[in-house]
Parts: structure tokens; sequence; C-alpha cells
């Protein structure tokens, strides 16, 4: 896929398109790593939560539920 840099304000940039976005399941708003290799090549990698802090409440009252009795005895 090529890309052109744009003039974005005081700064330039590279458009990322609703299908590219989709592509690498990025959001608006998502952090980026950028790396600038010797070569001049440019990576950019996604920070993605490792786990959500959602999905950690619902593993947290799964575990709750499931352990329900135990928890009861020892408290």
């Amino acid at each position: 896929m090529i890309k052109t840099i744009s003039k974005v304000g005081n700064s330039q940039g590279v458009i990322f398109d609703s299908a590219l976005m989709e592509l690498a399941r990025l959001k608006v708003g998502d952090a980026v790593d950028v790396v600038v290799h010797d070569s001049g090549a440019i990576t950019l990698t996604p920070l993605r939560p490792v786990i959500t802090p959602e999905r950690a409440k619902e593993v947290a009252e799964d575990v709750i539920r499931d352990y329900n009795e135990v928890f009861r005895r020892l408290s």
C-alpha cells in the first residue's frame, strides 16, 4: 500500500483511511510504538493492553461466582 506524506497543520503526516485502520485493528486514540530503523524504514506497532479492565472484571466475577463457597468458608 503506497501512501503520500501530507501537510497536517504545522506538521506532516500519513493519512490512514478507514480500510487501513480496519486491517490494522486500530482506532482513533490508539497508541503505537514508532521505531525508525538504521535503513530509514519506519515501523508502527500498536500497543494493546494484555487485558482490558472490562475483561479483568469479567474474569474476577467468574472466579468469585465459581469459588463463592470456598471464599465463604475462608472468611
